[in-house]
C-alpha cells in the first residue's frame, strides 16, 4: 500500500461525519444521511432547549426579586425531574407498544440499514429514534433524578446576578449565562434523551450505561467549586479559581469533542492511580481491584497518621506501614489459593522458579521480617538520638546528604554501563561486549559488569533505603504534628523509599542539594512547605518533566520521519510539517498540557497532527491483564518460554541493564521470529510485575518490514564483528526502541532446511525400507517390553512373584477347514438359508444377526461393540470377535454377467486366509513378558507374501536389540533369562509376523515405489491404500506405533545424510534411544506437538510441504539458552499510538486491515505496536497474566 492511502474509506467518512456533530451535541441527531420528516429535527431541538427554559423560568423569578437563589434552582430541577420521568415514561409506552402490536413493514433491502420509517410526530417508531431509552430501570432513575438535581444546581450556577458580581462585568456574565446554559443543555441531553458516543471511549462496551455520566460528572465538578466559593468567599485563591472555571466551563463541548476529557471510569482510575503514586507513595497496580484496594489502605494510613500523638509514633507507624504495604501482597493470594488446592495456582506454583524471591516461603518471610525490624530500629533511634533543630554543615542530616549524593552517583554510575548504550541512549557503552555471537564468551566478557551489578543490588536495596530513614528520621518537620502535610508528606515519603527506591533516592538528593546550597541564606516559602511536601513537589515535577521530553521526542520523531521516509511522505506532509513549524509554540503548550495531565500525546491517525489524549492509568487498557488474547498454535512457543524470559529479566532488573523497571515501561524482544512485548505493571520493595505478549509468527509483509528493522538495530548494537569499525554514536536514537541487553533465555530455536537431495535421493528411499524394519521391530518390543512391566506393576504382592507354567501354550490353535464348517454349521446366522437370503432383494442394511454359543471350548468374550448390520459376528478362539461383512450390495448390483460363484466357499478361504496362524509354544517363560497384543496376531497379507516378507526380517538386529534389553526378574540370573529368550524360535516367528505384516501394509507391497510424495504422506499419517490397510488402520494402537516407527526412520535418513552413515547395530540402538528419550518426532500441527514444546523436550522433527516451491522441509526445534536482545520502547510514543488506536477503532470504527494507521513504519514500529495492544483492539497470540519478578 502507498503513503496516500485514504485514512478512512468513502463510508468510514460518511459515518464519521455524521457521528461528530452528534458527538459535540451531545445527542441530537441532525445529520441522518437521508430524507426525514421535518417534525424529527424540530422535536430534537425541542428536547434539547426544555433545560435552558426551566433554568431560564427559575432565573427569570430570581432576578424578578420573585424567589430567592436557592428556591429557584429547586423550582428548575423540579421542573426537570418532572420533565425528565414524562419522557422516559413516553419510551416504556413505545417500547411496550411495539412489543404488544408488530407492525409489519416492508424492508428495501437496497436502503441505508440506518434508515428509519416515521408514521407520525408522536409514533412509536419515532419516540424510541429520539430517545432510545435506558436497558435498566435502576439508571432509569438515577438519571433521572441527577438531570433535576443538575438542572437545578446549574441555574444557581448560571444567575445572572452571581456571575456580574463574580465578574464585576455585566457582558461578560450574559455570555457566559448564554453558552454556559448551552453547555448545560449538552449535558442534560446526553443523560436523559440520547447519549452520544464520547471521542473519549475507555470500555469498548457500556454494559452498565456509565458513558451517560461522563459529561455530568465534569459539570458537577465545576459546580463544586463554586459553591465551596460561596460558602468560603473569604479566600482569594478559591475566588480566582472561581472565576477561571466559569470560563473553561464554556469550552467543555469543545474538550468533550476533542476527546481530552476521560470517561468516569477512566477519570476515577487514573484519579485513584495519581493520587496513589504521586501523593501517597505507592506504585500503580497490575490489576484494577489491587489500585482501589492499596489506595483505600493508603488513604488510611495517611489518616491514621494525623491523630497519632508523638512524632516517635509518626516515624515508627510511617516507617513500618510504608515497608508493609510495599511489598507484594499477590504472592499471599497466590500462597493461600495454592493451600486450597485451586488448579491455577498449583500449576503457577509448579512452574514457577524455585529460588529465593520468586513464592513466598519462610526464607523471604525472614528477609522480610529482619529488613523491618532493622528498619524500625534504625528510625526509632536517629529520631530520639539524632534530631537537631538547627540544621549546618556538620549535623548529622548534613552527613547523610553527602552520603546520598554519593550513593545516587555511584548507582547511576554502575546501571549506566550495565546496557549497551548510555546517556539515554546516545553513546555506545565501551564496556559492553562487543561480539555476543557466542553464548559462554560473552558470559565471561560479562562476567565483570555482572560484579558491578551486584554491588548496585546491594546499594539499591539495602544500603539506600536505610541511609533516606536516617535523613527522614531527623528531619525537624516530624515535630509539626497533626498538619496535613505531615501526614500526607511523610506518608509518601517513607512509603516511595521502599516503593520506588531509585526515585526516591533522586528526589531525597535534591532536596539534600537545596539545603546545602542554601546554608547561608533563607528559603522561607520552600522550608515552609516542609521535608514530605517539597519531596512530594520534585517527584511531581521530575515525572512531568520526564514525560514532557519523552513525548517531544516522539512528537519530533513523527514530524521528521514523515518525510525521511519515503513509504511514510503523503502528499499533506510537506503542509503538515510547516503548519506545526509556524505553530510550534502552540505543539509545545500541547506537549506540555499533556505532560501536566499525564495523558497520552495522540497523533492523528499517527501522522503530525497532535492532540491531548484523555488520562487513563498507565497500563493504558481498562480489561483484566493477560485474560484476552487470539490463542493459536504458535501460542505454546511463548508460553514455554515465559518464566525462563522473566528470570532473565530479573537479572537484567537486579544489575540495571535495563534501566529502572518503572510501571508503564515497555520492551520489546526479539529472537529469531518471536517478538515478545514486556510491559511493567507495578513496582515495589525486592519485586516488580510483568505482563509478556507473544506476537505473531505469520509475519505479514507489514510485520516482516519492521521487524526487520528491528533486527538490523540489535545487530548494530550487538553483533558487529570485530574488524569493522564501530561507531561511538547511536545513529538510530530518533528510533522508538533504544536496544539495552543480550539476556540468555532457555527457548527453542527453530531451524529449516530443504531436503532436496536427501528425500528424493533413490539410494536413501531403498535404504529406509530396511531400516524401517529393524526400528519398527525396536518401537513394538520397547511397547509390549513397558506395557508388561506396568501390568506387573498393578497386579497384588501375593502374585507377582508367581512362576508361571514351565509350558506355555498360547490361545492360538490350529484351525483347518473342517474346524470351520462345523462352526459354521453349529451358528444359525452362518446357515445355508442364511447364505441364500442374501440376495439382491435385500436392504444393504438388514437385521443384525443375533450371535449363539457355538460350544467351542474356552470361548473368547463376547465383544460389546455393535457390528454392522449384515455382517457375520463369529466367536473364535484367536481373537475377541471375529467380523466378515457381507457382500458389498453395490459390487453384487454392478455384477451382472459375472459367473455364479459359491458364496460359502469365498468365505470359507478368507477365514482360512486371515485366521490360520500356527500354534505358538514359547520355549521360555520369560517370553511372555514381551508377548504381543492377541489382536495384532492375525495376518492381514496372503500366505505366500508373507513368506517372501519373512525373509526379510533382520534376525541378527533382533538378537542385537533383545541381548540389550532388561527383563526383570530376581530368581534367575540375567545371563540365563537372556539366552532362553534369545533361543525362543516363537517369539521370533511372533514377532516377524507382525512386523513384516505392517511392513507389507505400509512400505513392502509389491505395487508400491517409494517417492517423495509417498513417504510425506505416510509420515503424516495418510498411508495410501494397500491390501491390509483396514486391518492396521482398524487396530489405532499398532497404527500409532507403525506411524511412530516410520516416523523415526525419517529422521533417522535426515541425520544419516547429515552426519554420516550408522556403522553398527550399537549406534543405531543409540540413535533410536535418543529418539526415544530427548526427541519428539511429529506433525507440527499435531496436539501432542504442543505438548511436546509444553513439557519442554529438548528436540523437535517435523516434515514439511511447500505446495507453491515443490519441495519437501524439515523443522528442527532444539531447546537450550540463547540469546535474546531485548530493547527498551519510547513508552510514551507507545501510550500515544495506543490512543490513537482506540480512537481509530473505538469512535471512527476504523477497522479497515489496510488502514493507514497499520502500516509498517520502521521508525515508530507502528505494526507490531498496533498487535501488542489488547484485544479486541490488538492481536497479541499470548498475553501473560501479572507475573511476580523478584529483584534481588
Amino acid at each position: 500500500m502507498g503513503p496516500d492511502v485514504p485514512l478512512l474509506n468513502e463510508y468510514k467518512q460518511e459515518f464519521f461525519w455524521k457521528r461528530f456533530p452528534q458527538s459535540v451535541l451531545g445527542g441530537p441527531q441532525f445529520k441522518l444521511g437521508y430524507c426525514a420528516p421535518p417534525y424529527i429535527y424540530v422535536n430534537q431541538i425541542i428536547l434539547f432547549l426544555t433545560p435552558w427554559v426551566f433554568g431560564g423560568v427559575g432565573t427569570l423569578l430570581y432576578q424578578l426579586l420573585l424567589l430567592e437563589d436557592y428556591y429557584a434552582a429547586v423550582l428548575s430541577g423540579g421542573l426537570m425531574v418532572i420533565a425528565a420521568s414524562v419522557v422516559q415514561i413516553m419510551n416504556l409506552c413505545a417500547r411496550r407498544r411495539t412489543v404488544t402490536v408488530e407492525r409489519l413493514q416492508t424492508q428495501n433491502i437496497l436502503t441505508d440499514e440506518e434508515e428509519f420509517e416515521f408514521a407520525s410526530c408522536a409514533g412509536s417508531e419515532t419516540i424510541k429514534f429520539i430517545i432510545p431509552g435506558k436497558k435498566f430501570i435502576v439508571n432509569t432513575i438515577f438519571h433521572t433524578v441527577l438531570a433535576g438535581a443538575l438542572c437545578g444546581l446549574g441555574t444557581w450556577y448560571l444567575l445572572l446576578n452571581r456571575l456580574s458580581s463574580l465578574y464585576n462585568n455585566t457582558g461578560a456574565a450574559v455570555m457566559i449565562f448564554v453558552f454556559g446554559w448551552v453547555t448545560l443543555c449538552i449535558g442534560e441531553y446526553s443523560l436523559i434523551i440520547n447519549t452520544a458516543t464520547e471521542t473519549a471511549t475507555f470500555q469498548a462496551q457500556d454494559t452498565y450505561e456509565i458513558t451517560p455520566l461522563t459529561r455530568p460528572l465534569y459539570m458537577f465538578a465545576f459546580i463544586a467549586v463554586d459553591l465551596a466559593h460561596r460558602f468560603n468567599a473569604t479566600i482569594p485563591d478559591l475566588q480566582q479559581a472561581n472565576q477561571a472555571l466559569h470560563i473553561i466551563f464554556l469550552f467543555l463541548p469543545l474538550l468533550w469533542a476533542l476527546g481530552i476529557l476521560s470517561p468516569v471510569d477512566a477519570v476515577f482510575l487514573w484519579g485513584m492511580e495519581q493520587t496513589l503514586v504521586f501523593g501517597l507513595g505507592g506504585s500503580a497496580m497490575s490489576t484494577n481491584i489491587r489500585l482501589v484496594v492499596m489506595f483505600l489502605v493508603s488513604v488510611g494510613v495517611a489518616i491514621g497518621t494525623y491523630f497519632i500523638p508523638s512524632s516517635l509514633g509518626v516515624v515508627l507507624f510511617t516507617t513500618g506501614m510504608g515497608f508493609i504495604l510495599s511489598l507484594d501482597f499477590s504472592q499471599v493470594e497466590l500462597m493461600f489459593r495454592s493451600c486450597c488446592r485451586s488448579p491455577d495456582a498449583q500449576a503457577d506454583l509448579r512452574d514457577m522458579p524455585r529460588s529465593l524471591g520468586w513464592r513466598l516461603g519462610w526464607k523471604e518471610f525472614f528477609i522480610y521480617l529482619t529488613v523491618l525490624l532493622a528498619a524500625l530500629a534504625e528510625a526509632g533511634l536517629l529520631h530520639h538520638f539524632g534530631t537537631i533543630l538547627e540544621t549546618s554543615a556538620s549535623s548529622p542530616q548534613a552527613i547523610i546528604s553527602y552520603i546520598l549524593i554519593s550513593l545516587l552517583v555511584v548507582s547511576w554510575i554502575l546501571r549506566e554501563i550495565q546496557g549497551a548504550y548510555i546517556f539515554y541512549g546516545v553513546f555506545r557503552n565501551p564496556f559492553y561486549p562487543q561480539q555476543i555471537r557466542n553464548l559462554k564468551v560473552f558470559k565471561q566478557k560479562q562476567s565483570g559488569l555482572m560484579k558491578a551489578g551486584i554491588v548496585r543490588r546491594l546499594l539499591i536495596n539495602l544500603v539506600s533505603p536505610f541511609a533516606m530513614i536516617g535523613f527522614l528520621a531527623m528531619d525537624i518537620s516530624l515535630q509539626s504534628l497533626h498538619t496535613v502535610t505531615l501526614c500526607i508528606g511523610f506518608t509518601r515519603a517513607f512509603r516511595t523509599l521502599w516503593q520506588n527506591t531509585e526515585h526516591a533516592l533522586l528526589e531525597m538528593v535534591v532536596i539534600a542539594v537545596v539545603r546545602l546550597a542554601a546554608l547561608k541564606s533563607n528559603l522561607v516559602w520552600w522550608n515552609s512547605l516542609g521535608t514530605g511536601i517539597q519531596l512530594l513537589l520534585v517527584g511531581i515535577i521530575w515525572d512531568r518533566l520526564t514525560q514532557f521530553f519523552s513525548k517531544l521526542k516522539f512528537a519530533l520523531t513523527i514530524l521528521i520521519s514523515s518525510w525521511t521516509e519515503k513509504k511514510q511522505r503523503r502528499k499533506s506532509t510537506a503542509t503538515l510539517i510547516t503548519i506545526n513549524a509556524v505553530l510550534f509554540p502552540m505543539l509545545l503548550a500541547v506537549i506540555a498540557l499533556s505532560a501536566v495531565l499525564s495523558a497520552p500525546l495522540l497523533p492523528l491517525f499517527t501522522l503530525p497532527v497532535f492532540l491531548v489524549g484523555f488520562p487513563r492509568p498507565v497500563r493504558s487498557w481498562p480489561g483484566t491483564v493477560g485474560a484476552a488474547a487470539c490463542m493459536c498454535p504458535d501460542s505454546v512457543y511463548y508460553q514455554q518460554m515465559l518464566w525462563s524470559l522473566t528470570e532473565a529479566f530479573q537479572t537484567a532488573f537486579a544489575t540495571g541493564s535495563l534501566g529502572v523497571p518503572s510501571p508503564g515501561t515497555h520492551f520489546l524482544c526479539r529472537f529469531q521470529d518471536r517478538v515478545m512485548w514486556v510491559m511493567v505493571l507495578e513496582r515495589g520493595f525486592s519485586y516488580c510485575s510483568l505482563n509478556i505478549k507473544g506476537l505473531e509468527l505469520q509475519e505479514t509483509s507489514c510485520h516482516t518490514a519492521e521487524a526487520r528493522k528491528v533486527d538490523e538495530l540489535f545487530e548494530m548494537a550487538f553483533e558487529q564483528e570485530d574488524g569493522l569499525e564501530k561507531s561511538t554514536v547511536n545513529h538510530h536514537f530518533s528510533n522508538i526502541l533504544t536496544p539495552c541487553a543480550a539476556l540468555p533465555v532457555r527457548l527453542y530455536s527453530d531451524a529449516r532446511n530443504v531436503l532436496t537431495g536427501i528425500i528424493d535421493s533413490h539410494d536413501n528411499l531403498k535404504q529406509m525400507k530396511d531400516d524401517f524394519v529393524k526400528i519398527l521391530f525396536w518401537v513394538l518390543l520397547q511397547h509390549c517390553s513397558k506395557k508388561s512391566q506396568t501390568l506387573e506393576g498393578t497386579l497384588p504382592e501375593d502374585m507377582r512373584g508367581a512362576k508361571p507354567a514351565q509350558v506355555v501354550a498360547e490361545q492360538f490353535v490350529e484351525v483347518n477347514v473342517t474346524t470351520i464348517k462345523n462352526f459354521i454349521r453349529k451358528t444359525p446366522s452362518l446357515n445355508s438359508e442364511t447364505f441364500d437370503d442374501w440376495s439382491d432383494d435385500d436392504d444393504l442394511f438388514g437385521p443384525e444377526p443375533t450371535s449363539k454359543k457355538t460350544g467351542l471350548n474356552n470361548p473368547a468374550p463376547k465383544q460389546t461393540s455393535a457390528t454392522l448390520p449384515g455382517s457375520v459376528e463369529m466367536q473364535s478362539p484367536f481373537c475377541e470377535s471375529f467380523s466378515v461383512k457381507s457382500i458389498d450390495k453395490a459390487r453384487q448390483a454392478l455384477g451382472f454377467g459375472l459367473p455364479a460363484i459359491d458364496k460359502g466357499r469365498e468365505l470359507l478361504e478368507r477365514l482360512s486366509e486371515a485366521e490360520a496362524v500356527p500354534m505358538v509354544i514359547f520355549s521360555s517363560s520369560h517370553s511372555k513378558q514381551l508377548n504381543v497384543p492377541q489382536e495384532w496376531r492375525s495376518s492381514a497379507l496372503p500366505g505366500p507374501r508373507m513368506q517372501q516378507l519373512r525373509k526379510l526380517f533382520p534376525e541378527g538386529w533382533y538378537k542385537s536389540v533383545l541381548s540389550q534389553l532388561d527383563i526383570a526378574n530376581t530368581e534367575e540370573r540375567p545371563s540365563d533369562i537372556l539366552e532362553g529368550v534369545l533361543n525362543d524360535g516363537a517369539l521370533m516367528d511372533l514377532y516377524a509376523h507382525v512386523v513384516m505384516t505392517c511392513y507389507g501394509v505400509t512400505l513392502g507391497a509389491e505395487s508400491t515405489v517409494l517417492s517423495p510424495s509417498y513417504v510425506y504422506k505416510v509420515y503424516c499419517g495418510d498411508v495410501p491404500w494397500t491390501v491390509g490397510l483396514d486391518w492396521l488402520t482398524g487396530k489405532p494402537e499398532l497404527f500409532q506405533l507403525v506411524l511412530k516407527a516410520f516416523r523415526y526412520t525419517f529422521k533417522l535418513m535426515f541425520d544419516k545424510a547429515s552426519l554420516g552413515l550408522v556403522e553398527d547395530f550399537s549406534e543405531l540402538a543409540n540413535y533410536l534411544e535418543e529418539y526415544e528419550r530427548d526427541w519428539y518426532i511429529g506433525r507440527a500441527s499435531d496436539a501432542r506437538w504442543q505438548q511436546a514444546v509444553l513439557q519442554k523436550k529438548p528436540y523437535l522433527f517435523s516434515l514439511g510441504h511447500d505446495p507453491t516451491m515443490g519441495t519437501y522441509k524439515g523443522r528442527v526445534l532444539t531447546l537450550q539458552e540463547w540469546l535474546v536482545h531485548v530493547g527498551k520502547l519510547n513508552s510514551e510514543g507507545i501510550r500515544g499510538q495506543w490512543a490513537n488506536l482506540s480512537w481509530e477503532l473505538l469512535y471512527a470504527t476504523n477497522d479497515d486491515e489496510e488502514r493507514y494507521s497499520i502500516q509498517a513504519h520502521p521508525v515508530l514500529l507502528r505494526n507490531l505496536t498496533v498487535q501488542a495492544a489488547d484485544p479486541p483492539l490488538g492481536y497479541p497470540i499470548y498475553s501473560s497474566t501479572p507475573l511476580h519478578v523478584p529483584l534481588f
